[in-house]
């Protein structure tokens, strides 16, 4: 019974600090520029697209479809390699504890 209840105090002590963790990422934005600073993507810290900002000499006609697609892939990726992120500092904030394997979490 002892290490069924220290399982759970540190099950909770972790959700307490993945909850920090993620009240943190809410204030963080990030920015992503390509074209030499020409379009700039800005992301906040949970991957939320919060602005973009392009070059008017990048727009002629015609091009303005394949720069909306840049933009669209380009946030993907940025996505995508944010919820890596997330994914590692999960995995560092639960390393120790007996986790059954794809147990997703949060909570």
């Amino acid at each position: 019974m002892k290490d069924i209840l220290g399982i759970m105090k540190q099950a909770k002590e972790m959700q307490s600090k993945m909850a920090e963790m993620q009240e943190g990422l809410a204030l963080v934005e990030a920015s992503g520029t390509s074209g030499g600073g020409m379009v700039t993507v800005t992301l906040s810290g949970k991957g939320d697209l919060k602005g973009v900002s392009i070059d008017p000499s990048l727009i002629t006609d015609g091009e303005g479809e394949m720069i909306e697609d840049l933009i669209i892939a380009a946030h993907s990726d940025a996505k995508s390699k944010v919820e890596t992120i997330m994914a590692e500092k999960t995995k560092e904030l639960t390393a120790g504890l007996p986790i059954p394997p794809g147990m997703k979490l949060p909570f």
